[in-house]
């Protein structure tokens, strides 16, 4: 048995969202002003990461506003550090080449989170070339972003490719990417409802700098053996690797493991390594969480729950994602989405602690067609 929760709607012409909502994070920030550029419509956004030890904008959230100002020719107040208020009034989408270096550890990902669905409805094919932190707590690592977010936007309709050239980490962050993509027409929409059979797990331990290489030994053999333990019958591999001074500065570990099933669904958890690095802890970690994934058949993992949601709004039709528990990000996602898009969103939840989100979208289309 299913019950149901619909979220309200309310549509103005001057949308103001609040920042201190659920989450209270950065979340709220990020997908207004994405949605504010898309749709040509000015938003104000107070309380900005009200539940952060330190609130306001930081400075990934920095430059991601002011790259979208750059690429929407807006009209902005209160882009600044630490700043809680925010007022962004947008006039037009220019793709093209764009550059922002951080200076920091700030993470690149959750930059391109912001951009990417931006200028998927922009005018010309678009290159993002961001500096900061590749691999960095409190967001998704670059190689999530290429193995489960990529082949989940496939189904909206949206190709991108991302080129690592740097990888960085904290405190330095200097990590460097290049984000390609082409603009499309309008959004398909897409379902993640049938998870199949688990395939396989894949993954990569990776260490970096002057760490030992047993800390992503230590990796790999703890998560192997829970996913053996599990599912003895499954392919389970797990590559070790260095790298380069080349390919990164720092020093640095971490694990990215994904879960490929039949049905095509790709889920996917990662684990940094922090400043007391326990090999074994991390590779623990981030299978246990996998196998709670797979073991509960979910189609969308909950990292990638709140990134989907405003794909959901603007695609043409209606999409459904079979995930766990509602993550705060997620509901902070529909929140904004709801009122700046008037998108509908339904939840149901199922056993197993399973969640079905629906979202019937508002088909929006490229103006400059």
């Amino acid at each position: 048995m299913f019950c149901c929760e619909t979220g309200n709607l309310v549509m103005n012409d001057f949308v103001e969202i609040d920042g201190s909502y659920l989450e209270g994070g950065g979340q709220a920030l990020r997908n207004a002003i994405s949605l504010s550029v898309i749709l040509n419509r000015p938003v104000r956004v107070v309380k900005i990461r009200a539940n952060r030890p330190k609130p306001g904008l930081s400075h990934q959230h920095l430059h991601g506003v002011n790259l979208l100002r750059d690429i929407a020719h807006a009209d902005v107040t209160g882009n600044k550090l630490l700043s809680t208020e925010l007022e962004f009034t947008p006039r037009t989408i220019i793709g093209g080449l764009y550059r922002v270096d951080t200076r920091t550890a700030a993470s690149v990902t959750l930059i391109y989170q912001m951009v990417l669905p931006v200028l998927l409805f922009g005018n010309v094919r678009s290159f993002i070339d961001v500096v900061g932190g590749t691999n960095v707590a409190f967001a998704p690592p670059v190689e999530y972003m290429q193995q489960v977010l990529k082949p989940a936007l496939k189904r909206f309709g949206v190709n991108f490719d991302l080129k690592v050239l740097h990888h960085g980490f904290y405190p330095r962050g200097n990590g460097r990417c290049q984000l390609a993509c082409e603009p499309i027409r309008s959004l398909n929409a897409a379902q993640f409802t049938d998870f199949g059979q688990l395939q396989s797990v894949q993954g990569c331990a990776f260490f970096a700098g002057r760490l030992p290489g047993c800390v992503a030994s230590d990796m790999r053999h703890s998560a192997e053996r829970e996913i053996h333990r599990l599912w003895p019958d499954n392919v389970c591999n797990i590559q070790v690797y260095k790298h380069t001074p080349v390919e990164a500065r720092d020093n640095g570990a971490g694990i990215i493991l994904t879960a490929l099933t039949t049905s095509g669904c790709v889920l996917g958890s990662a684990t940094i390594g922090d400043k007391n690095i326990d090999g074994h802890l991390i590779g623990s970690n981030a299978s246990c969480e996998l196998a709670g994934y797979i073991k509960n058949e979910i189609c969308v993992d909950s990292h990638m729950q709140d990134q989907l949601i405003i794909y959901m709004a603007l695609a043409n039709g209606c999409s459904r994602i079979r995930t766990g528990a509602l993550t705060k990000h997620t509901r902070t996602a529909i929140y904004v989405a709801e009122l700046i898009t008037g998108a509908k969103y339904k939840v149901e939840y199922g056993d197993f602690g399973q969640s079905l989100i629906t979202c019937e979208g508002i088909g929006h289309l490229r103006t400059d067609i």
